[in-house]
């Protein structure tokens, strides 16, 4: 399982890159992230509005997840094309639209191999989805390559000290990444976007927070561990004294970030929303 970690290091070209990206599929395939991924729904709606979506836009969402951003591009009469790696998550996106009546195609595609021709789209999205591919230089690449000139990929991506962030760093202590991969956090960096991009778009945007809202610190845990892949992936493959150690750390992390006193969980996660313009 590849998790967010502070630093890279320059062994990334000597990896397995598939078999890394296997085992992330495992993870996000688990549990059920449609569970925890629906409360982001916000984030989508902000997102399409981030990048001024029009009626008359073809629209494609990168690891689309359960399909927030999907929707929201929906909502707004647009031409929607959902992708994702996991089935059983374009299943849920496909009944979610399905119940809204609203007609989007659903496609499996893997975000650092989009199956579509040059300049295909006028908007690409991805909400928390494309910042965990392995190989970010090729998913950099196939969002350029997919979206028109002078169209705009809008992203959602969790900051390095994010609550989100520094969930994926404790889970490093006892799960450690794998050596030489970066770390999804850089795509929630301005300063890292530019150069992912290859000086081929203009890179704006802006921070924002995503409040997670739950009935408390231990509701949130229960929801996480039990349909949030990377998490239950990572409690899974401790041993019991293990656990109980990331147990205890996770919820010191989720009294840090807590601003709640009537007993319920109100946390901020920082994001930055990028906004990428492919230059001519």
């Amino acid at each position: 399982m590849n998790l967010p970690h502070a630093a890279a290091t320059p062994a990334a070209s000597t990896l397995d890159l598939g078999t890394i990206k296997g085992r992330q599929q495992a993870a996000w395939s688990s549990g059920d992230y449609a569970v925890v991924g629906n409360t982001l729904q916000i984030v989508g709606e902000t997102l399409c509005e981030a990048v001024d979506l029009r009626s008359t836009e073809r629209v494609l969402d990168v690891a689309a997840g359960s399909g927030n951003a999907t929707l929201a591009a929906a909502r707004r009469f647009a031409d929607v094309v959902s992708t994702d790696y996991v089935a059983s998550l374009l299943d849920r996106g496909r009944e979610r639209a399905e119940a809204d009546g609203f007609s989007v195609a659903f496609q499996d595609a893997d975000a650092e191999a989009l199956p579509f021709p040059d300049q295909s789209f006028d908007v690409v999205l991805s909400t928390f989805g494309v910042m965990f591919t392995p190989n970010q230089d090729k998913a950099a690449a196939e969002m350029l390559r997919v979206v028109k000139v002078g169209g705009r990929i809008g992203l959602a991506n969790w900051t390095p000290e994010s609550f989100i962030g520094q969930l994926f760093r404790t889970i490093g202590k006892y799960i450690p990444p794998a050596p030489g991969v970066k770390s999804p956090a850089l795509w929630g960096n301005p300063q890292h976007l530019e150069p992912l991009f290859g000086g081929k778009a203009t890179v704006g945007g802006q921070m924002r927070h995503f409040v997670f809202r739950y009935r408390s610190a231990a509701h949130w845990l229960e929801i996480f561990r039990t349909y949030y892949g990377p998490v239950l992936k990572a409690f899974a493959a401790l041993d019991p004294p293990a656990r109980n150690s990331l147990e205890a750390d996770i919820d010191a992390l989720l009294t840090r970030f807590n601003t709640a006193r009537d007993g319920s969980f109100v946390a901020p996660g920082e994001y930055f929303e990028a906004i990428v313009t492919r230059k001519g």
